[in-house]
């Protein structure tokens, strides 16, 4: 760089405005993860705790209105919402000047400006082989030039970052326009979701294999202390942009007193973010009744402690001042089963699409007692699911039924019929004469052993042996996108309030990436292909029926249930309600008095 540069690189950086933090360090905030943490790369993980982290610690383009119901998309790293013309394929963003990452040693004591590029190269990220990201699918077939790139990658070994595709265009350094091959009405969701969040190429280049667990952002918070799969410690971005809370009241009668405890304050108001991994949850609910965490909703096992018989919270809580905060979350849980029909080099014995394989899987769907799952292992805090889009979210049906109910006898009359006998034990064999057994993965935690023990109950039910096999949360994933799971109870918590966003959980191509059955339906993938060429109604409507009746004939899944969501909140905290999209709600509320 010559001497005219560098003057010219101060003379910028000098001119970055001084961010004002207004974040009490005095205030900590304590909450719980009952699953640890695979990592902070926006790129490389895909579960929901570390996405929550990531929400707090990177910008994404968009985002959404705190109170706003139904969801509604707001700028976030964007100055305003995209301008969307030639019918939904451009999308153009003018970018926040003056926006800066956290400080890190990799930028030299420089204060290192936030422009359009590095949302370009971050999207450029998800297609680069070597990642293996499992959110590659939100880019893949989308933006012009960017698979072209992805597909080199793989020939040659190395992605080429510098190359220019027609797919990004930057006029200026905070202008990036995004050229997509066909229109994607649901793309300003994708650019709200927390993984699609800018990193700093020299950060990624620096750290290598470690940028997992060593995140630098330019949002709100940032990592302070770490300790894998135990606790990790944010604290209040000291050059974080000053942003005031400005939301407006919607029809909820609770909104009016959050507008009042909170507008003109400075987001985010609270110094330090405390969370703990306590997987068991008796003990989570014990550290919230000692005063030792503020928030806590991961208590679907003991709400019969806290609520009463209608769902109210118990006096004795209402008392003390604790809140309850209770939606149903915009999510499904679904038993998948693999559909290969190998795993690694192995016969699977739930996969395939022969008529036996196919009568196996609805025969284990018509077995799998879903009233159990709500009624034991949620206690009553969840709703039946019928329809592989859940309530809240654009593409629901409320008025579809699923053809695969509950009946063992006809599940156990099914399986005569297509040649699962019974052997002199009472469990049945492989119409090839060999043992029928199916291998089960959970979680080794109080609740991971009540669905081993339902799946095995209900599957003895029809004389199906169940091996269960157990493991850590994050290795159960890895697993799971490397297709190697035979069967799983698995949760969606929708990254976008748009019904494509789980429809895409059965498209063939999304195998080793969110389709966790790695369920290939030429007629499925067709069907999905083009739904995406449509904006929410009733067409797509359509087609996402037709899409279900598919599904449901193949039976890679079936379908459970939709959480309550009961978030209690220790007098304290102020400004809460639970949203259904974002998960770093923390990030727009305050506490009125230092945790201790």
């Amino acid at each position: 760089m010559n001497r005219v540069s560098r003057w010219l690189l101060a003379a910028m950086l000098a001119a970055l405005p001084l961010a004002a933090p207004a974040a009490d360090p005095a205030k900590t905030l304590r909450i719980t993860f009952q699953v640890a943490e695979t990592g902070f790369d926006p790129v490389l993980i895909h579960d929901y705790y570390s996405g929550t982290v990531v929400e707090a610690i990177y910008d994404t383009l968009l985002t959404y209105d705190y109170l706003a119901r139904p969801s509604k998309l707001a700028p976030r790293a964007a100055a305003a919402l995209p301008e969307v013309t030639d019918g939904g394929r451009t999308w153009t963003f003018h970018i926040k000047k003056g926006i800066v990452f956290q400080p890190d040693p990799v930028f030299q004591g420089r204060r290192r400006e936030l422009v359009a590029a590095d949302f370009a190269y971050s999207i450029k990220r998800f297609l680069d082989p070597k990642n293996h990201s499992p959110y590659a699918f939100f880019f893949e077939g989308k933006v012009l030039g960017l698979d072209a790139l992805g597909d080199a990658a793989k020939k040659s070994g190395r992605f080429d970052y510098d190359k220019a595709i027609p797919g990004f265009e930057m006029p200026d350094s905070h202008t990036l326009r995004i050229r997509l091959k066909d229109p994607d009405f649901a793309f300003g969701q994708i650019l709200a979701f927390a993984e699609t969040g800018a990193v700093a190429r020299e950060v990624i280049e620096k750290y290598g294999d470690d940028s997992n667990f060593h995140p630098v952002g330019t949002g709100p918070y940032m990592l302070d202390k770490y300790v894998r799969s135990s606790k990790i410690l944010l604290k209040a971005n000291p050059d974080f942009r000053k942003e005031i809370w400005d939301f407006k009241a919607g029809s909820d009668p609770r909104d009016k007193d959050i507008v009042a405890a909170m507008k003109g304050k400075t987001i985010p108001a609270i110094g330090n973010i405390e969370i703990s991994i306590v997987e068991e949850t008796q003990a989570r609910m014990l550290a919230f009744e000692k005063g030792e965490t503020d928030i806590e909703y991961q208590l679907w096992d003991v709400s019969p402690r806290f609520l009463t018989d209608d769902n109210k919270l118990r006096p004795e809580f209402a008392s003390r001042g604790v809140r309850l905060d209770r939606i149903v979350d915009a999510e499904i849980t679904y038993l998948y089963m693999n559909t290969q029909d190998k795993i690694g080099d192995q016969p699977n014995p739930v996969g395939g699409f022969s008529k036996e394989r196919i009568a196996l899987r609805r025969a284990i769907g018509m077995a799998y007692n879903v009233d159990d799952q709500i009624r034991i292992i949620r206690k009553n805090q969840s709703v039946r699911a019928e329809y592989p889009i859940p309530p809240g979210v654009t593409g629901y049906d409320a008025s579809w039924k699923s053809n695969i109910r509950y009946d063992p006898a006809g599940a156990n009359t099914l399986l005569d019929r297509v040649g699962y006998k019974r052997g002199a034990d009472g469990y049945r064999n492989q119409p090839s004469g060999e043992p029928l057994t199916i291998r089960y993965s959970t979680t080794p935690d109080e609740r991971g052993r009540l669905f081993a023990e339902l799946m095995t109950k209900s599957m003895s039910a029809i004389g199906i042996r169940v091996d269960v096999h157990i493991d850590k949360f994050p290795e159960l994933l890895k697993a799971e996108k490397q297709c190697r799971l035979m069967a799983r109870t698995a949760s969606w918590i929708g990254d976008y309030p748009d019904g494509d966003n789980f429809m895409q959980l059965l498209y063939g191509p999304n195998s080793m990436q969110s389709n966790a059955a790695c369920y290939k339906s030429a007629d499925f993938d067709r069907l999905y292909e083009k739904s995406r060429q449509l904006p929410d109604g009733a067409e797509r409507n359509k087609i996402y029926r037709e899409m279900t009746k598919v599904m449901e004939r193949d039976t890679p899944w079936v379908i459970n249930d939709s959480r309550y969501r009961n978030t209690l909140l220790q007098p304290q905290v102020i400004g809460y309600r639970k949203h259904p999209v974002l998960h770093a709600d923390w990030i727009y509320v305050d506490m009125e008095k230092s945790s201790k």
